[in-house]
């Protein structure tokens, strides 16, 4: 055990010194800049061209007394809904001609007219494409309702903010816990594979040869495992202080926007330290056990693909437990080990408890054992060719 440990702490030690004194670790420690930026870039043309389009509108043909009321009550609907969700007006002038004038209209480019709303207020008419859209000719019916009310405004209703309140707080934790999921999904999937590329390499160089005869494979596969997790976690704690100087420059934004999970803040981000090394220990083993049955870069691309789709699939499984921490499916999700870390983060936003996450964590633990182990023996049996010849089905028909 002794000879284990210590041979895993010198795998892990060369492995972690390699990788964070080269000179490519700056470009690793600058890779989350890149998707920022273009993140940023495509935001901001897609902003611009959302406020180039303009809304389809409803044009009115009404006298200006019934537009005034029609205009009355849309501002009261956007004080409820928001601008955007309710219907645009604009009034013209009606014609002598308003069949003509109808085709016009709709036929214009700008504005874009959706519908024409003729007649009056007690006798509208509303004529144009809105057989496919009934959320429209709802919010025309409510508003044309609200007009015709001798009501002028609303009723003023006393309120009392009550955070605490069960309904809004479960919500807003449902939030904080698919930011947490979503965090540890995309760390994990940016930094595992640094784990494949770099076994990949030296089976290439023929230097994994040399340490499997030196040391034991268990202990080769957790030092390289662990010492990418280590690389990992400082690259994240840099990424970390970064985000936090920006947004102390800022002075906007920052943790407290963010509703409070259950366990606070402090428990929270340090199950967010855990689960995260447990999710990338679990996912950083099958990705090792990927590069060690691959030859090439190639064969490590098109053995990589299905994982990267599988985790995916595992990121779904999770995401749908948001929201129901006690249901089955829930918990099915927490009992399968590559979905439980981000199940149980998820959980730690949503509920107090602390004794399913020390039950989970060793859950978790033991299945990189298990998934480690697994990867060693296909190894050295594929690899190395020193495990026995025979298949497995050929041994059971013999016995």
């Amino acid at each position: 055990m002794i000879r284990f440990i210590r041979s895993s702490f010198v795998i892990a030690r060369r492995d972690f010194g390699a990788t964070v004194l080269s000179k490519a670790f700056i470009f690793f420690l600058l890779g989350p800049l890149f998707p920022l930026l273009l993140g940023g870039v495509f935001g901001s043309i897609g902003a611009r061209v959302a406020t180039r389009t303009e809304r389809p509108v409803v044009a009115v043909l009404w006298s200006e007394s019934d537009f005034e009321r029609l205009s009355q009550a849309r501002l009261e609907m956007t004080q409820a809904l928001s601008d955007p969700a309710v219907v645009k007006i604009v009034r013209f002038p009606p014609e002598r001609d308003l069949g003509r004038q109808q085709e016009h209209l709709l036929a214009l480019g700008r504005p874009p007219v959706r519908a024409v709303l003729s007649g009056s207020l007690d006798k509208p008419h509303l004529a144009g494409a809105v057989q496919g859209d009934p959320a429209l000719l709802a919010q025309i019916r409510l508003l044309v309702a609200n007009a015709r009310s001798a009501q002028s405004m609303p009723a003023l209703i006393p309120v009392t903010d009550i955070r605490a309140a069960t309904g809004s707080l479960g919500n807003d934790r449902a939030v904080t816990a698919q930011i947490g999921q979503m965090l540890v999904f995309f760390l994990t999937l940016f930094l595992a594979g640094m784990v494949m590329s770099q076994l990949i390499e030296e089976k290439s160089n023929k230097i994994i040869e040399v340490i499997a005869a030196a040391v034991p494979i268990d202990a080769m596969f957790v030092g390289k495992l662990f010492a990418m997790l280590a690389a990992s976690i400082l690259g994240i704690i840099v990424w970390i202080a970064c985000g936090a100087l920006f947004i102390q420059t800022i002075k906007q934004g920052g943790i407290a926007t963010l509703p409070v999970p259950a366990v606070g803040w402090p428990g929270f981000l340090l199950l967010v330290v855990i689960y995260f090394a447990m999710n990338y220990l679990l996912i950083g083993a099958i990705m090792l056990t990927i590069g060690a049955q691959a030859s090439t870069a190639r064969e490590v691309q098109v053995l990589a693909m299905p994982a990267t789709f599988g985790q995916l699939l595992v990121f779904a499984l999770a995401a749908s437990a948001v929201g129901i921490p006690d249901s089955t499916q829930a918990i099915a999700a927490a009992i399968f080990p590559l979905s439980s870390p981000m199940v149980m983060l998820a959980r730690a936003a949503q509920e107090p408890q602390w004794w399913p996450h020390l039950l989970a964590i060793l859950w978790q633990a033991v299945w990189v054992g298990v998934i480690l182990r697994f990867a060693a023996q296909l190894f050295r049996k594929t690899v190395l060719k020193s495990g026995p010849r025979t298949r497995w089905w050929k041994r059971r028909s013999v016995a």
